[in-house]
């Protein structure tokens, strides 16, 4: 998770353009990293409902449990992170 790089006091335009350019980046790079923990976060819902071929024993559905709710933590995280990125841009 990376903070929103602040523009500092006389800084100058040409820092305060590089500290866009690294927010802009950051956003797009925890937009992905969200989106692909809400696949994830789906995938493992489904395998802890049984709906998964192969794995669909107690142990493998408690996996899916635990593991859709870690994605959901991650997403919620990037998602903060991509937000605060988007601001400081």
């Amino acid at each position: 998770m990376s903070a929103p790089n602040v523009n500092k006091p006389n800084e100058g335009i040409v820092g305060q353009i590089g500290n866009s350019l690294k927010n802009a980046g950051n956003y797009v790079a925890e937009t992905v990293q969200g989106k692909t923990a809400e696949v994830s976060k789906e995938q493992n819902k489904e395998q802890a409902k049984g709906n998964v071929p192969g794995k669909d024993t107690l142990s493998d559905r408690a996996s899916g449990a635990f593991g859709a709710v870690s994605d959901k933590l991650d997403q919620a995280q990037h998602d903060a992170s991509a937000k605060a990125n988007k601001e400081g841009i």
